[in-house]
């Protein structure tokens, strides 16, 4: 009698066994892509979902105002730091200006390259303009002079800049310094 139960127990095992592997290769085979496509298809979903619902936000006029706002604001913040094409010009006079308020002398400008022809990499509105000053003046003429400009709006980077002490006299120490500013390219068409 045992060995009928055995042999049948055997049976019974390998049926088992073989509706398993079948059920795993169906699953594998029929249900597992189903369920990758079932995935990518809600996820598509989820992401038009998400556009529709910004367009229906976009179209609504408190969106649009708070928008143009930002907008309003992140041009405030690049008038800061980008000086216009149009009014690149009078940023040499503006030097001129803030160095004889600080009352150096023997000031000499040189602007180099052009007012925006530096091209920045990554950059297809902004270009860099560089300007070389150097003058005479005491220590203290010297760092007002430097706070001034890099306090200046649009704002002037004071790349490098150097001063060399006088022997001879206290207040006439030789400096130069190097200027970067930020210009927008003139818009074409």
């Amino acid at each position: 009698m045992k060995q009928i139960y055995k042999k049948y127990a055997m049976t019974v095992g390998l049926v088992w066994a073989a509706c398993f592997l079948f059920f795993v290769f169906a699953y594998m085979l029929v249900l597992g892509p189903q369920y990758k496509k079932k995935r990518q298809v809600q996820r598509q979903l989820a992401e038009k979902i998400q556009a529709y619902e910004s367009a229906l936000s976009a179209a609504q006029q408190q969106t649009r105002e708070r928008l143009g706002r930002q907008i309003d604001e992140l041009k405030k913040q690049l008038a800061d730091v980008v000086v216009d094409f149009e009014s690149s010009p009078t940023l040499t006079f503006d030097i001129i200006q803030m160095a004889n308020e600080r009352q150096v002398s023997s000031l000499s400008i040189e602007d180099k390259g052009g007012h925006g022809n530096s091209d920045l990499p990554n950059c297809e509105c902004i270009g860099e303009t560089r300007i070389d000053i150097s003058f005479t003046s005491s220590f203290d003429q010297f760092a007002r002079l430097l706070n001034t400009l890099e306090r200046h709006r649009p704002i002037v980077f004071v790349d490098r800049f150097s001063i060399v002490r006088s022997d001879q006299d206290t207040n006439g120490h030789q400096a130069s310094m190097n200027l970067a500013v930020f210009v927008r390219k003139p818009q074409t068409g």
